[in-house]
């Protein structure tokens, strides 16, 4: 019994809400000043107080019910498609191609907090140590101290603590010593929009744009077709470098030509279908609206401890 009254309860608070938010707009529309306005609809009829009492029937106020949507509507869709999308096709000259350059390890510009390992079998002080690397940039081996690794290749870092070994030890070979990350967790790259999984991505030099978005996993509201790639400039000066890409087209047939690779600060955003934006416009107008005539509000309170 007491779950059917609160299910009527519900039902009645939803129906409060949509009724209210049309008369409200209606008002809107009416160039009158909305907190002043008491609406209420009984039998299809809705009755203004404070508009001089003016009674309006069921199929007039249908009529501009239907009207005010439709210019709703429009201001949504032409603010959608005006500010959308501002990409260039010529901008993906700026990107890289994982087909076309060899990307490795030994490229990488070591920064904090990165974590490397040192290999050097013939140094037991400092062979298979890991140590990740200070905000200062610097790491520290027992005999050797401080040695600033930020802003260093896994190379040279390695023939720095070759230099450093040989005023203790005599090492024989070409490069007795091997730095290799075994953390990424300096550069990141960003995946925003329409997808299950968004946000900061650790870079690592060699994630490509169709990596990035099937982990981020689309979801049914995302625009596949107009996916924007953005490199953001930090020249005030500068324009950021922004192209588009069919990510149905590159899966469904094995377009990579935009397959570019992801470099730090680098943005994908996967965007929502002109429906599934105009409705999280309509969502974000109106959801203060309905919390605000919200009637029912049911707490959960925490399981009984047995």
């Amino acid at each position: 019994m007491a779950s059917k009254v609160m299910g009527l309860i519900a039902k009645t608070g939803r129906a409060l809400i949509y009724r209210t938010i049309v008369c409200v707009t209606i008002c809107i529309s009416e160039s009158t000043p909305w907190l002043l306005v008491i609406c209420e609809i009984r039998q299809g009829t809705a009755y203004n107080v404070n508009h001089k009492d003016k009674i309006l029937n069921r199929k007039e106020f249908k009529m501009r019910y239907q009207k005010v949507f439709l210019q709703m509507f429009l201001v949504v869709f032409l603010f959608v498609l005006g500010g959308c999308f501002s990409s260039n096709p010529q901008a993906i000259e700026a990107f890289i191609v994982p087909t076309k350059t060899n990307v490795s390890a030994d490229s990488y510009i070591l920064q904090p907090p990165d974590e490397i390992e040192i290999r050097c079998s013939k140094v037991p002080e400092i062979h298979l140590q890991s140590q990740k690397i200070r905000p200062d940039g610097k790491v520290t081996f027992e005999g050797l101290g401080e040695i600033r690794a930020a802003g260093k290749t896994p190379k040279e870092l390695a023939d720095l603590l070759h230099e450093k070994i040989l005023l203790l030890y005599a090492l024989a070979g070409e490069h007795p010593i091997d730095v290799q990350i075994v953390t990424y967790k300096s550069k990141y790259y960003y995946v925003l929009g329409q997808v299950f999984f968004s946000g900061p991505k650790i870079c690592t030099g060699r994630d490509t744009v169709l990596k990035a978005i099937a982990a981020a996993r689309p979801t049914t509201l995302a625009w596949t077709e107009r996916i924007q790639v953005v490199r953001p400039s930090s020249n005030p000066n500068a324009v950021p470098k922004i192209f588009e890409l069919n990510y149905n087209r590159m899966i469904a047939h094995g377009d990579t030509s935009r397959n570019v690779l992801l470099e730090e600060g680098d943005i994908v955003f996967v965007p929502p279908t002109i429906l599934a934006a105009i409705g999280l416009k309509v969502e974000e107008l109106l959801s203060p609206v309905g919390r605000a005539f919200s009637t029912v509000n049911i707490v959960q309170g925490p399981p009984n401890n047995r």
